[in-house]
């Protein structure tokens, strides 16, 4: 039986232990907090510093396979354990090029792979010298997740909202959707498609609100949209699941946005709305498994449940009863016992046939289940 291990224990990490219970495999998990959603759910708990060379590099040593929930681990401690024998997914190599936006804007340069243009700003100084560049978004180069690191300045006033730190400086797209597209490849460089989601962020936290699936698209859009996200992967020489959010504008023309070497909350309807889920389906590649079939049982939407605005402490859910009575609705509490303004405590999926069906449950959704302390 393989040991494995996992790198954070979000609810990333939950998920994925969630779904090695079908599976010959003993799950390792390393963590600094005993409490984290995921902490329990493993076969071993190790407490530890997913940013430390030590913790990792002594985590690791004894196990076959490891894997990420979030970006920010040591680096070298993964390529030292990788010439050891261990096998990383995904490769340190990819991650590397993906933990920096400034690498990961650089890769796509290189690599012709269509993207917004940008210039890298190493400072404010450098920023404020890039007042013709505007509008834009300003991107930390490291350490941004989920909204956080991520600034739009639209004018040379609000260039003091700007990062006095390494960061990516990209031209401002008009769009007309966002989309995000996951992308399956084992050892053997075979690849499973996931059908592409529209994606609908909130405005003001800058975080997911909620996802379609399938995407609406043009079809010569939909194909755009996969060959550039499949050649984007393969450029990146890695097995492992790969989410590429994109945008569309209104001409047809497609963008990488950003690309997450991991599961990802654009993927997690798959749990109901596939026949394999992301997260069945990175255990297949770790495990050396045949891919999965990602074809859709129904179309599906997703609701993140983000802690309500003003409500900070133990966590209270309001509503909880009147979607859990609706058809075809699917709630996923991640187990975190504190809720704040903006974090991530759950996702409910929902399935139907009609798009309607599902738009209304989406807005009905958002009006019921509140995570308030």
């Amino acid at each position: 039986m393989k040991k494995v291990g996992i790198l954070g224990g979000g609810q990333l990490g939950r998920m994925l232990l969630q779904a090695a219970i079908n599976y010959p495999v003993e799950t390792h998990l390393m963590e600094n907090d005993p409490l984290a959603p995921a902490a329990h759910l493993c076969h071993h708990f190790c407490s530890g510093d997913i940013r430390s060379f030590d913790d990792v590099y002594a985590f690791g040593k004894e196990l076959d396979a490891l894997t990420i929930e979030i970006e920010s681990v040591n680096i070298e401690a993964l390529e030292k354990l990788e010439a050891e024998g261990v096998k990383i997914y995904p490769k340190p190599a990819a991650l590397k090029i993906i933990k920096n936006k400034i690498a990961q804007k650089e890769f796509y340069a290189v690599h012709e792979i269509p993207s917004s243009a940008f210039v890298v700003t190493k400072n404010k100084a450098e920023l404020e010298a890039q007042s013709h560049f505007l509008p834009a978004v300003h991107k930390l180069a490291m350490g941004g997740y989920d909204g956080k690191g991520v600034q739009v300045i639209g004018t040379a006033a609000e260039i003091e909202f700007g990062f006095d730190a390494p960061a990516v400086l990209e031209k401002k797209v008009i769009i007309h959707k966002e989309i995000a597209i996951i992308i399956a490849v084992s050892d053997d460089g075979s690849t499973a498609i996931y059908p592409p989601v529209d994606m609908v962020f909130d405005p003001h936290l800058n975080l997911l609100s909620h996802q379609l699936c399938p995407a609406e698209l043009p079809e010569k859009v939909f194909w755009k949209v996969e060959a550039i996200a499949l050649n984007l992967v393969r450029k990146l020489n890695s097995a492992g699941i790969f989410a590429i959010e994109l945008f569309a504008d209104a001409d047809g023309q497609v963008l990488v946005n950003e690309v997450a070497p991991r599961v990802h909350n654009s993927g997690h309807h798959s749990i109901e709305a596939n026949y394999c889920s992301q997260f069945d389906m990175l255990w297949r590649i770790i495990l050396g498994y045949p891919l999965g079939n990602t074809t859709p049982i129904l179309p599906a939407a997703l609701v993140n449940l983000v802690g309500s605005a003003g409500f900070t402490g133990p966590v209270k859910y309001e509503g909880l009863e009147e979607v859990l009575s609706m058809d075809n609705v699917f709630v996923h509490l991640y187990g975190k016992s504190d809720t704040k303004p903006g974090r991530k405590m759950g996702h409910v999926t929902i399935l139907s046939k009609e798009k309607q069906d599902l738009l209304h449950k989406v807005n009905k959704i958002k009006h019921l289940l509140f995570a308030k302390a």
